[in-house]
């Protein structure tokens, strides 16, 4: 990256999943959906069935590398709370859902031990603590 990430850029598109393949297949799907609408018989309600189906599987393969992505983070971060939070705090490493360490991965070391307990203590939601990370650990590593 030519600039540090920041909360305000830390989102990641992925040019040939966002930019090409689910708008050319979203397009392909609803002009088959066309297509069987102007001329209703079996293959080309077929092929809108299909371009629907199609359309699926590159959704789903995005959704599945993410929650594998999610998963990593999940391990990476509570071996890094294991080494750098205060015995208090290490004892409800649990207590994070995976979507609260999504969020922890970018507070520093420094101030991790301070995110985790607002965190715990405030229920806050991976968005709400990225909003509060002072120190920004940046992630160039993302799916």
């Amino acid at each position: 990256m030519s600039h540090p990430q920041t909360y305000a850029n830390h989102r990641r598109f992925e040019p040939m999943q966002h930019f090409v393949l689910i708008p050319i297949l979203l397009i392909t799907w609803i002009a088959t959906i066309w297509q069987a609408i102007k001329h209703p018989n079996l293959p080309s309600i077929w092929l809108a069935i299909l371009g629907f189906a199609i359309l699926m599987v590159a959704i789903q393969v995005r959704v599945y590398a993410l929650k594998v992505q999610d998963r990593v983070i999940r391990l990476e971060e509570t071996l890094r709370m294991e080494r750098v939070l205060p015995q208090d705090l290490k004892a409800r490493i649990p207590e994070l859902t995976v979507k609260q360490m999504v969020g922890l991965r970018f507070a520093a070391d420094l101030e991790l031990a301070e995110r985790v307990r607002e965190a715990l203590d405030q229920n806050l939601s991976g968005e709400a603590i990225k909003k509060h990370i002072q120190i920004w650990r940046p992630d160039t590593f993302r799916v």
